[in-house]
């Protein structure tokens, strides 16, 4: 097989390549593989996925043997930071500051080898595959290069969440952040509570389209991962460098829990006895009760939650709160009173606060939505900024963490073209290009306030997701784009050179072809899949978002 041009149409950019020239390495069946200590988790990967998508076994093979893909680790290279050669009659070469480094230099690899590379089976055993001579030298931007899926509004089976992972590993991407509960469903199998799942892991029927739509599935929904489903997602994960970390909504999105636990609810201003999963989108004014009861309930949540994620941050949302309830509960006004607390938005501080402390007690951190800033920020808390930059830019300047995730520019639910053609066409137009031009550190950030942004993430919310085929839709090919914008180290939006990025997709997409990945077309959606644009179209007055 000839060299071509693949090292120019890498995905995302690397930082910088020397050569390639059109002479350099054949991988075929006397390919060996030697690995350092500290890089086995890509040993395993080559041997597994890349061995088995061309037909490789990559016997072990010797440190200064020819036609041998090393591995190792290099002290003098930043942590997630690679550097991989391709040396003509010697072989390959990836060295990485970290074990992660060494897996994503592992990831370019797969990529100069072509499409074969990303299939399960090899479909040309008898082709020799050609890399170049060349040098790359590659290293993140920033830390936390995340996507959120949300499991809540539309189940996941385990199977789809396990491919995703590998879709994020093969975008360099790194944090999962996992949405387990909200007011339609509770996902994650607490024992202490077994109603959690056993109620409120299923509802009876579901809104078709955006809240506006008429239209209705009316069958049950649902599905739960058990405590050793999560278990294997968090080890898959781990072998692939990308953190998982889980997404407990607190105070409000908690139907789901109120339906199985009716006394976490406000018992004084509803019978929470008739609450059911919620059926449809929006928020939810059911919320849970300020008492001791709820956060001893919640506790014990985390306390099982801690066990099975060992991530350094835990979610736990703290969005769109309504605060109703509590303004009529004398619970919580008696609770407002005793605390000293201004008013309600205090009261949501007060909440996450709690669990704030109660995380930093056991060596984790708390990270959540840009609400609990309402009320005043909780100490050593992290922001997700999602209603644009400016919840982001207050936390970054008070000295707070911050992933930068605004639903104007990364919430991949959004429509992705204008006309009213597009499946559901709901929210923000936001193209492949409008992703590609995304910048995560506002510029009034001063230098120091900007180290603050650790890092970035897509959202992908299910409300108008069904099913993994329009998940797929949704999210490709724009979280491409968002992985560059993660990962590189572009110019000014402004400044981007959207046309070369647009040409290396040309070949990206094949990529995702041979992974299965139902992508929207480059030319727009297929006719098959539109939609009465009364499905998508947001109600008069309210926020274009689900």
């Amino acid at each position: 097989m000839s060299m071509g041009d693949r090292e120019m149409d890498l995905i995302p950019a690397p930082s910088a390549i020397e050569g390639p020239t059109r002479c350099g390495v054949l991988l075929d069946s006397r390919t060996a593989l030697w690995a350092a200590p500290g890089t086995g988790t890509t040993e395993r990967w080559l041997r597994s996925t890349l061995g088995g998508a061309l037909g490789l076994p990559l016997p072990p093979g010797e440190e200064e043997g020819t036609n041998t893909v090393r591995l190792r680790l290099d002290d003098a290279l930043e942590p997630e930071a690679y550097q991989l050669s391709v040396v003509t009659n010697w072989g390959i070469e990836i060295r990485g500051g970290s074990a992660a480094g060494v897996f994503w230099g592992a990831q370019t690899l797969r990529q100069l080898i072509g499409a074969d590379a990303f299939r399960r089976a090899p479909i040309r055993p008898d082709v020799q595959y050609g890399i170049a001579h060349q040098t790359i030298r590659d290293a993140p931007r920033f830390g936390w290069r995340g996507l959120m899926l949300d499991v809540a509004r539309h189940f996941m089976p385990k199977d789809g969440v396990l491919r995703y992972l590998d879709l994020l590993a093969a975008h360099k991407l790194n944090v999962f952040h996992f949405h387990l509960t909200d007011d339609q469903a509770w996902r994650v199998q607490i024992k202490r509570y077994p109603k959690l799942t056993e109620v409120g892991s299923w509802r009876a029927r579901t809104k078709f389209g955006h809240r506006a739509s008429p239209l209705w599935e009316e069958k049950p929904h649902g599905g739960f991962y058990t405590q050793d489903d999560i278990r294997e997602i968090v080890a898959y994960a781990a072998e692939r460098h990308i953190t998982v970390v889980p997404e407990i909504d607190i105070p409000g999105h908690s139907q789901a829990a109120i339906a199985a636990y009716p006394e976490l609810g406000n018992i004084d201003v509803i019978d929470t006895t008739s609450l059911s999963v919620w059926d449809t989108w929006g928020v939810s004014k059911n919320v849970l009760a300020p008492t001791d009861n709820v956060l001893r309930f919640y506790e014990g949540v985390f306390e099982e939650l801690l066990d099975l994620f060992p991530s350094e941050f835990i979610h736990v949302g703290g969005d769109e709160c309504a605060k109703d309830q509590w303004k009529e509960s004398q619970t919580a006004q008696v609770r407002i009173k005793e605390l000293e607390l201004e008013d309600e938005d205090e009261l949501q501080s007060w909440f996450i606060r709690h669990f704030d402390n109660w995380l930093s007690a056991r060596g984790r951190r708390l990270i959540g939505w840009d609400e609990i800033l309402e009320g005043g920020l909780a100490e050593g808390a992290a922001v997700s900024s999602w209603r644009g930059y400016a919840g982001g830019v207050t936390a970054a300047r008070a000295g707070h963490d911050v992933v930068m995730c605004p639903e104007q520019q990364v919430y991949l639910d959004h429509r992705q073209d204008a006309g009213e053609d597009e499946p559901v066409p709901i929210g923000y137009v936001r193209t492949l290009e409008n992703v590609y031009r995304f910048e995560p550190v506002p510029p009034q950030l001063t230098e120091t306030e900007a180290r603050h942004v650790i890092g970035t993430q897509a959202n992908v919310w299910t409300e108008v997701m069904e099913d993994q085929a329009r998940v797929d839709y949704q999210t490709f090919p724009r979280l491409a784009a968002f992985a560059e914008v993660a990962w590189s180290a572009l110019p000014a939006p402004a400044e981007r050179d959207f046309a070369d990025f647009e040409r290396r997709m040309t070949v990206h997409y094949g990529r995702l072809d041979a992974l299965g990945v139902g992508y929207r077309p480059p030319t727009g959606p297929l006719p098959w899949q539109r939609r009465p644009g009364v499905l998508g179209r947001p109600i008069e007055g309210e926020p274009p978002n689900v």
